[in-house]
């Protein structure tokens, strides 16, 4: 008798936890979809106060509020404070969190942690199985800030494959490249490549172009100089999940 009382005790107990963790749940997550919607109306600081109120609760909601108030601090301008909240996020899942290691890279970049911020583009290609074309272009940049022209082609090539030859400035980059090895006509492939791909609104793949051409005709290498790169995949945009 006394074991039946137990077992149906214990049985209780395990359902009202049970009960009590999927509120918890629904509760974090809740709060998490208050905050998406304060996100996008611009409201940043209402935003963060709703992915606070989610992180009382345990959970694997908790990586995505934390990264999520990590973009709210970026978009406040609050950059190492948003760097703390990727780094949070990216802790709670292992390391297997593209966006969030992408978005810690771009912070990093901005204030010049240029290190640091290569190996957060690496972790983001890494973790997404190779797929993250921002985090592959970015990536692709860092290599050639630290001298890496070899491994910078190679990143821009794989971005161009990930992205489904998304990213015109993909193209572009690779076209200042190739000039720079004096490899000009190949560098004019590229630059129209990324003009097309942009339907001419691409400017400084347009500029480009036209420089390539005439450093060709007139034989004029001094141009070189005056080719742009692109810093930053156009168009990308980092918001909360």
């Amino acid at each position: 008798m006394r074991n039946r009382i137990f077992i149906t005790l214990l049985f209780f107990a395990l359902m009202t936890f049970s009960l009590n963790a999927k509120a918890q749940i629904n509760d974090a997550n809740e709060a998490i979809e208050r905050g998406n919607e304060l996100f996008h109306r611009g409201q940043r600081e209402l935003a963060i106060f709703e992915y606070q109120a989610a992180l009382q609760w345990p959970g694997n909601h908790q990586a995505r509020a934390h990264f999520n108030i990590g973009v709210c601090n970026y978009k406040l301008g609050r950059r190492r404070e948003a760097i703390n909240e990727y780094r949070a996020a990216i802790k709670l899942r292992e390391g297997q969190y593209p966006s969030a290691s992408y978005a810690l890279g771009v912070a990093l970049q901005d204030l010049r942690r240029y290190r640091e911020a290569r190996e957060a583009f690496a972790q983001a290609v890494k973790s997404s199985g190779g797929k993250h074309a921002e985090a592959l272009f970015e990536l692709a940049l860092e290599s050639q800030r630290a001298g890496d022209d070899r491994a910078a082609f190679d990143h821009y090539q794989q971005s161009i494959k990930q992205s489904k030859d998304g990213i015109p400035a993909c193209h572009n980059n690779l076209g200042v490249m190739l000039a720079k090895s004096g490899m000009m006509e190949e560098a004019t492939r590229e630059f129209e490549i990324a003009v097309k791909q942009s339907r001419g609104k691409f400017a400084e793949a347009s500029q480009n172009l036209a420089r390539c051409r005439q450093m060709i005709n007139a034989s004029s290498p001094g141009m070189i100089a005056d080719l742009k790169m692109i810093e930053g995949a156009p168009g990308v945009a980092m918001k909360a999940e």
